[in-house]
């Protein structure tokens, strides 16, 4: 499913976004004997042009209709400026969401262009069987815990394994995901990722601990997001935001664990 930007915000959006990058300008910059830190004052500013273009595609794409969590959109976004920066991101016209708050019973997979504005995928994804039944609450990076692991993740090669067509992903945030690729966290697809499985017990299949996906869809999104793009799985959960350091430092980098064995 695709949609695209029409560039237009509602005015009282446009003012709101406006005047909170505005504030935020103005507490952020540092002075020193008077005068404002020119490196600073840029870095704030680009920052706050680009929470203004992150809102606008957010509205236009209509992301509240389709229940994606305004706050994990935000992070994501502003997770993916910071491995941009640090050069972690090959592929950083796609990032994918999956939004955690939702039920497995919603479409909560998001896969959006960024170059062209467009929503590419809305579909669903599965979590882990130890996360929870028809929400997930419960995450791990320990080795056999049959948890989804929250965070950001770099998408990695493809390969044939015991689920056909599948992508290896790289869990970037040490302690919180980095096990993935010992743990075998990939995406792939499902045959108990289905709508008629959500009629008759109200939700998904669960998975080991993996992002599984339709298996009508799996190999398009796969295709989509492959060899170095951003996924983020977000939920609520205080303790993910109180441990990571994406949010906390433009860098924290070394402090996460890249993963190459892909």
């Amino acid at each position: 499913m695709m949609r695209s930007i029409n560039f237009r915000l509602k005015p009282f959006l446009f003012i709101a976004v406006i005047l909170a990058a505005s504030f935020s300008f103005l507490q952020a910059v540092p002075y020193h004997n008077g005068k404002a830190d020119k490196n600073t004052s840029k870095s704030t500013l680009r920052s706050a042009s680009n929470e203004i273009s992150n809102m606008q595609l957010y509205e236009d794409l209509q992301l509240d209709s389709l229940h994606l969590s305004k706050e994990a959109f935000i992070y994501a976004m502003q997770g993916l400026d910071s491995l941009q920066s640090a050069g972690l991101v090959t592929n950083d016209s796609i990032i994918s969401i999956v939004d955690f708050s939702l039920p497995s019973s919603s479409k909560r997979l998001f896969v959006i262009d960024l170059s062209s504005g467009a929503l590419l995928f809305n579909t669903f994804v599965s979590h882990g069987k130890n996360s929870g039944r028809e929400i997930a609450t419960r995450f791990s990076n320990k080795l056999n815990s049959f948890a989804s692991s929250l965070g950001f993740y770099i998408t990695g090669n493809t390969y044939k394994g015991e689920h056909g067509y599948s992508l290896r992903l790289n869990g970037i945030e040490k302690g919180i995901n980095d096990n993935a690729l010992n743990r075998g966290i990939v995406m792939h697809s499902a045959a108990y990722v289905t709508e008629k499985l959500i009629s008759k017990q109200g939700y998904i299949g669960r998975s080991l601990g993996c992002p599984a996906v339709p298996v009508a869809l799996h190999k398009a999104i796969i295709g989509t997001i492959k060899n170095g793009s951003c996924l983020f799985m977000y939920s609520p959960d205080r303790k993910y935001i109180a441990h990571t350091r994406i949010f906390k430092s433009s860098f924290l980098f070394p402090q996460l664990l890249v993963n190459e064995e892909v």
